[in-house]
């Protein structure tokens, strides 16, 4: 189930031509306004993950806090995008837990409720966002024509990929099940009891 995007296409124009930033290709056209809400949507849903671990890392333990280092590099990456295209950043301002898109605060604020109630809570809650990223990014995937949005898009599926496969080990570990909400279970255990992937480095990559 997608998240409301509503909130970003309002008021989003054609982007002016700006230098690159760090490794995003230079731009060559402005994004359309569907393109730049996405930019926008995949920055705040990847500051909510970050968000909901660092709440839950108190009682969640590991790997929380190393999911939740690996959310803010992905937030970094968005960043870049949007700097590249000229688009203001949703994020700029607020703290933790607090967001422009509404959905997304309710959202955060279900979330932390539930993964505080036990440690199988807060990995069932880690896998909810894993998997719901999951389906956003693909969502978002298909409707990008840049290759630069794409390969940063295909970074972040990655990582949530291998996030989504280090909550579901720990869960398991302790006795655990888990059914997907925003993903078709199948696919949901084909990514849960496969292999981590490798990032360009070559070594198991949970970003």
């Amino acid at each position: 189930m997608s998240l409301s995007r509503r909130s970003f296409l309002v008021g989003v124009g054609a982007a002016a031509f700006v230098p690159s930033v760090g490794c995003v290709a230079e731009v060559a056209a402005p994004l359309s306004a569907t393109e730049s809400a996405d930019l926008a949507f995949v920055r705040e849903e990847e500051k909510l993950a970050r968000d909901v671990y660092l709440a839950l890392a108190p009682n969640g333990g590991q790997p929380f806090e190393n999911i939740a280092s690996s959310e803010q590099t992905h937030m970094d990456r968005m960043k870049d995008l949007l700097d590249a295209y000229g688009l203001p950043d949703p994020v700029s301002g607020r703290g933790s837990g607090e967001f422009r898109n509404t959905d997304l605060k309710a959202l955060h604020d279900k979330l932390v409720a539930a993964g505080k109630t036990s440690r199988g809570g807060a990995l069932a809650v880690g896998l909810e966002i894993e998997e719901l990223d999951i389906h956003d990014l693909d969502a978002v995937m298909a409707r990008s024509t840049r290759d630069d949005v794409r390969v940063a898009l295909d970074e972040l599926l990655r990582g949530s990929r291998n996030h989504l496969r280090a909550f579901y080990g720990q869960l398991v570990a302790t006795g655990g099940t888990y059914l997907a909400k925003h993903i078709d279970q199948e696919t949901f255990m084909a990514i849960a009891t496969s292999a981590q992937e490798q990032g360009e480095n070559g070594r198991s990559s949970g970003r």
